[in-house]
């Protein structure tokens, strides 16, 4: 898996994860990108650093230098609207 769309997951689900925090699957989720992150990427740290009305900033450190990466927030946001307009799921 690239990295950005190893980031581009985490950040799906940790969105998830946060808006729903009874919900055991999404923390395993976002727990395993994590450790893919840190495993096969090599990320000593990432996190949400900004957000804005139109992107998510993540910014990530990888061996040894601290790097930036984007994201369309609508579309980072898409997984957990997609669950809330599920009722299966509520």
């Amino acid at each position: 898996m690239k990295l950005q769309d190893a980031l581009f997951n985490w950040l799906q689900i940790r969105i998830v994860a946060e808006a729903r925090p009874d919900d055991r699957a999404a923390m395993d989720t976002r727990d395993f990108f994590e450790q893919i992150l840190r495993e096969d990427h090599h990320l000593s740290h990432f996190e949400v650093s900004r957000v804005d009305e139109t992107m998510i900033h993540i910014r990530y450190t990888a061996d040894g230098t601290t790097k930036l990466q984007m994201f369309d927030r609508e579309q980072a946001e898409q997984l957990l609207a997609d669950i809330e307009a599920n009722p299966k799921y509520n």
